[in-house]
């Protein structure tokens, strides 16, 4: 992968305004990429340049790690400009500083691609896949908010359930990218099937009026 500049993460005070959410549209094109470009890994530079295509990818792992930033840079900017790119942009001060990546089931073929995550009604499930926070703003609430968000665009959306894949053993804060177990079933989540390395887990969701 290719090196992307990073900024250094500035102290945050501890007290916190309230973050604002808001769904990704091809109007905040400038604010996810200025996150992914600068604060988003600046603490995990070899994972920069993901831009949170990974699951929209798919082939195969090995090409995927010969993929550079760039590519995944354009590919991804393209499809936020199409709207075929889903997710929740946490902002603190008009600064973009936290990620949920939350798609229809369908619209991430790197799901199907592992047989342990296949599940027979993946029309009826949104899919919440992972978590970036910029690291000054970590453990301040950011992640369980954007979660609940995420469940409410979902429900908006008409899918019958959230699901979310966290690791059984996460060794870093970069490993716990899918979001921590006990995050999901503190917001109502269940243990739908545990899998080698993971979990799925399902909140069943009200249906409610589709935009």
């Amino acid at each position: 992968m290719e090196k992307r500049n990073q900024t250094t993460p500035t102290p945050v005070a501890n007290s916190m305004r309230e973050p604002v959410i808001r769904e990704l549209t091809p109007e905040l094109l400038d604010d996810y990429l200025k996150f992914f470009d600068n604060d988003a890994f600046a603490d995990n530079p070899a994972w920069a340049g993901c831009y949170c295509m990974y699951y929209h990818f798919s082939g195969t792992d090995e090409e995927w790690d010969v993929r550079t930033a760039s590519e995944n840079r354009a590919t991804i900017s393209n499809l936020i400009r199409n709207g075929q790119a889903h997710g929740l942009l946490a902002y603190v001060d008009g600064k973009p500083v936290g990620w949920c990546k939350a798609a229809p089931r369908l619209a991430l073929p790197k799901l199907n691609l592992h047989k342990d995550l296949q599940v027979d009604d993946a029309d009826r499930v949104g899919s919440i896949v992972c978590f970036v926070i910029s690291k000054p703003y970590r453990g301040r609430g950011i992640a369980r908010r954007l979660l609940d968000a995420a469940c409410d665009v979902l429900a908006r959306r008409g899918f019958a359930f959230a699901e979310a894949y966290p690791r059984k053993h996460a060794e870093s804060e970069a490993d716990n990218y899918p979001g921590p177990l006990k995050m999901y079933l503190a917001a109502g989540f269940t243990i739908f099937r545990e899998v080698d390395k993971r979990f799925i887990v399902r909140k069943p969701l009200l249906k409610r009026h589709i935009l």
